[in-house]
């Protein structure tokens, strides 16, 4: 069966806060904008409960809050939206072509906005105990989390936050950083110490998790001395759980061979322009020194703001 074409000025693939910035940047310029989103409108800050570093909410709010806003302004502004995964792009041309399973959207330009995904421990016996008592997703698990011991891997603000959030469920959580200190921002780690429901195992990495319908077992081991120890579950429980918060990994496969990338991110200088003409990028998925909501927001309005400029003088 042959595949619907649909044209837009713009298309943006990704529908975090930089995807979702570009959007209402160019549905102000009205440019016909469609975002396409695979996964979950927001991204990952979606799974954020408090976020305290966005400008404008001095009390903080909620990853879900703020990203749901972000997607009513862009459909005020006539962005339009399609949740599929995209198959495959062809973007050296001038007309850049985007293919989804059943459909092809024809675009002047193309913003890449795809983001980052969580990267895995690596250990034996990860990959077979995902969603089996191992999960990336603290908000989508914490009531599994009820009455049993909680591991979090990782030290930065990521891993430290969910550590805390997930103290309001968990009977103990301990979080296991490979390092002598973490490398949360300083005001999470003041919080994250006077948490008095919070553990922490220093220089430690995890070598396997075993367990068959769950988590029954980790083998950590001390990065100084080499010394292992194994973990089973608290008193009274047969198993407990697991967040990986160790580093992210861009989403760019299907980028491959069009885009100029560094270790997988996409390469672009100030005004988010690619190697590709007519071709940008925002957000995680950039090669970048921070990765936050409101550097994502900035490159999304740039980002949009170039494609325009670039369809205007094509």
């Amino acid at each position: 069966m042959a595949k619907k074409k649909e044209d837009y000025d713009v298309v943006i693939i990704g529908a975090g806060s930089a995807g979702l910035t570009a959007g209402i940047y160019c549905g102000r310029a009205r440019l016909n904008t469609l975002v396409i989103e695979q996964g979950l409108v927001g991204g990952l800050i979606t799974s954020t409960q408090g976020l305290e570093n966005y400008p404008g909410f001095p009390e903080g709010v909620g990853g879900e809050e703020l990203m749901n806003l972000f997607y009513k302004q862009a459909k005020r502004f006539g962005c339009k939206f399609k949740l599929t995964g995209v198959k495959e792009v062809e973007l050296t041309g001038m007309d850049k072509i985007v293919h989804t399973f059943r459909n092809e959207y024809h675009a002047k330009s193309v913003i890449i906005a795809t983001g980052v995904k969580p990267k895995p421990i690596g250990c034996d016996g990860e990959a077979e105990l995902i969603g089996k008592g191992i999960s990336f997703c603290s908000t989508c698990d914490a009531n599994n989390c009820i009455g049993k011991d909680v591991y979090v891997v990782g030290g930065g603000d990521s891993a430290v936050e969910e550590a805390m959030y997930l103290t309001k469920f968990a009977n103990k959580v301990t979080l296991i950083h490979r390092r002598d200190q973490l490398r949360a921002a300083k005001s999470i780690q003041e919080r994250a110490f006077e948490c008095k429901c919070l553990d922490f195992i220093w220089d430690s990495v995890v070598k396997s998790i075993g367990g068959t319908d769950c988590v029954t077992s980790m083998v950590i081991e001390n990065v100084k001395t080499k010394e292992q120890r194994t973990i089973l579950p608290g008193e009274g429980t047969k198993d407990f759980i697991v967040f990986p918060y160790v580093g992210l990994t861009p989403k760019t496969q299907i980028f491959q061979g069009q885009v100029e990338m560094d270790q997988g991110f996409i390469k672009a200088n100030e005004k988010m322009e690619t190697s590709c003409p007519g071709v940008y990028v925002a957000g995680d998925v950039r090669t970048k020194t921070l990765r936050q909501v409101v550097t994502a927001a900035s490159d999304g309005a740039i980002a949009a703001v170039e494609a325009e400029n670039y369809i205007l003088t094509r």
